[in-house]
């Protein structure tokens, strides 16, 4: 992995996006969560810390169980998000929003704006972040990637194998993800680049989970900066999966006396990812959070209004109070890692 040095000058960088506005937005958000879990806040006038935006709603794979990939949620067609509306929202929230997700659903490399969506957020003093299955990292898009000023970018690898890699990234080349990598340090080199920040994440599954040790060898032969071994979200576990991990500190669900599962989280009555952040969807829809894959609890559209009146309406103020008086009332609240 790369020096303590390398990782210092990152986070300095880092550093540099904040000011005096964001900073105090960071206090009033804090403050706002607090008093409202004390029950004595009856509006909440909070600008979010970051979000996500769904550049692109469809991917090139077919993972089993990615609401995309395998076609869970109906979907309208192949969408990318509008990029007059992603500078509309950018100009809105720059003053106060430190970190701008290029990601919710699908491959956002297949969206052909992606380096520019990336320029305009950097260009507007904003943290960017994106994550992707690598497929389409060859030499012009990570040079690309590199100069437009993305800071941290997460790689989902999941098998040091092709044929374990393929059992979940169904329709995957594990070597397209390698040379991507490759071509990432090659271009940072050349182009005297810290940035982007690079990440692996592998899911730990039935399928990989003997690969562990292999994984840790392939991503320092690759010199990213972070490996990462993420619990998986499956849909169906009440029952048993086939997928589930026989690794206990990468369950996410533990088996009950009567056989069946449940989440392994302890999930209190409050939520700070409702307060710091949302999701935009590429429909305009404002969503509370990341889990929210079908669109269920829509705060507003940024096509009728702006994100902020979505953001502090109404609808959004009463979903929160919700989650503080039964967080469990919810089924994306039920299998969150948060």
């Amino acid at each position: 992995m790369k020096s303590l040095h390398h990782k210092f000058r990152l986070l300095l960088i880092s550093i540099t996006y904040l000011s005096i506005y964001k900073s105090i937005n960071r206090l009033k958000l804090i403050l706002s969560y607090l008093f409202s879990l004390l029950g004595i806040q009856k509006k909440q006038n909070i600008y979010p810390l970051f979000v996500s935006v769904e550049i692109t709603n469809y991917c090139n794979l077919h993972c089993p169980e990615c609401p995309v990939g395998s076609s869970k949620f109906s979907r309208s067609g192949k969408n990318t998000f509008d990029s007059s509306l992603y500078k509309k929202l950018i100009d809105e929230l720059k003053p106060t929003l430190e970190h701008i997700i290029l990601y919710f659903q699908g491959e956002p490399f297949l969206n052909n704006q992606f380096h520019e969506l990336i320029k305009y957020a950097h260009n507007s003093r904003i943290y960017t972040s994106t994550s992707t299955n690598g497929q389409f990292l060859n030499e012009k898009t990570a040079k690309e990637i590199v100069q437009s000023g993305l800071d941290k970018i997460i790689i989902s690898i999941d098998g040091s194998t092709q044929q374990v890699y393929e059992m979940y990234r169904v329709g995957g080349d594990l070597q397209k993800a390698i040379d991507g990598i490759n071509y990432l340090n090659e271009w940072k080199k050349k182009l005297d680049s810290i940035t982007p920040f690079v990440e692996i994440q592998f899911l730990v599954l039935k399928t990989n989970e003997h690969q562990l040790k292999d994984m840790q060898k392939l991503a320092k032969s690759l010199h990213v900066d972070r490996l990462t071994f993420k619990t998986a979200q499956l849909y169906n576990f009440e029952n048993g999966n086939d997928l589930l991990t026989t690794i206990s500190r990468y369950a996410r669900y533990k088996k009950t006396n009567n056989g069946t599962y449940i989440h392994n989280g302890k999930q209190p009555n409050h939520c700070w990812r409702l307060w710091s952040g949302a999701v935009i969807n590429v429909y305009g829809e404002v969503l509370p959070c990341c889990f929210d894959k079908a669109s269920e609890y829509s705060f507003g559209n940024i096509l009728e209004h702006s994100f902020l009146s979505c953001w502090q309406s109404k609808m959004a103020f009463g979903f929160r109070n919700k989650i503080i008086k039964n967080r469990k009332q919810f089924d994306m609240c039920r299998n969150c890692t948060e």
